[in-house]
Formats: C-alpha cells, sequence, structure tokens
C-alpha cells in the first residue's frame, strides 16, 4: 500500500509541476522600475540573500513571484536536485524545508527566514515598492 501512495504522489508531482510552472511564467508580475542608482542599491543588497526552493513548490513560487514584482535579482538556489545546496541548507536552518531565504548581514552573521508568508512580508518591509 505504502508503495502504491508513493507512486500515486510521484505521478502527481509530474504531471502536475510543468502545468504550475507554466502557470508561474505566465502570470509572471511586471517588476517596480526604480531609478538606477535606487536599483543599483537594492541589487547590492540582494547580494547578501539566497532562496533556497524547489522549482514546482507552490509556496516558492509564491516568493519568486513576490521576487519579481519587487524586482530582487536574489540568487535562487536549488535544494530539490543540488545536493549541495541541501545539505547546506540542512546544516544551517536545521531542516530541508523550503521556501528558505539565507540572509548574511554586514557582519557575516546568518539568520534562515523559514515560511513563505514571513520571507514575502520581509521582503515588502525591506525592500519596499
Amino acid at each position: 500500500m505504502k508503495t502504491l501512495i508513493r507512486a500515486f504522489f510521484k505521478t502527481l508531482r509530474i504531471v502536475l509541476g510543468p502545468v504550475m510552472l507554466l502557470k508561474e511564467r505566465l502570470t509572471q508580475p511586471t517588476g517596480v522600475q526604480r531609478a538606477p542608482a535606487a536599483q543599483a542599491a537594492i541589487d547590492k543588497q540582494c547580494q547578501s540573500l539566497a532562496l533556497y526552493q524547489f522549482s514546482t513548490c507552490p509556496f516558492c513560487i509564491k516568493v519568486r513571484q513576490e521576487m519579481r514584482r519587487l524586482s530582487l535579482p536574489i540568487e535562487k538556489r536549488d535544494a530539490q536536485h543540488n545536493t549541495a545546496n541541501r545539505e547546506h541548507l540542512l546544516q544551517g536552518s536545521g531542516a530541508t524545508k523550503v521556501p528558505c531565504l539565507k540572509i548574511t548581514d554586514a557582519n557575516g552573521q546568518t539568520r534562515w527566514l523559514q515560511d513563505s508568508d514571513a520571507i514575502v512580508a520581509y521582503l515588502r518591509e525591506r525592500f519596499p515598492a
């Protein structure tokens, strides 16, 4: 029975994954337009951020859509197929739960922010449109 349930969910992911990615692509929001100097400052701030994510995770898609809306060039790290990224996520945050935003401050200290709602709220607060 357990094998049958796993096969069902694997098939479901195979079928729905491309549909979710197509929907993400078709519903991409237009990014915020900023002055070149302001965008350059935001680009520099985004270098200290990294999003650990799975490509077809609906919560990750929600965060990526917000990143596009706010025009944030945050590095995306695949924790599903890249074992090094998965291990780094596990060691840093204590779990392989995605989405997870790695925030490195000016002192080099790292903070891990999990949960899509918390990440979106953080991005909106730090980088207001």
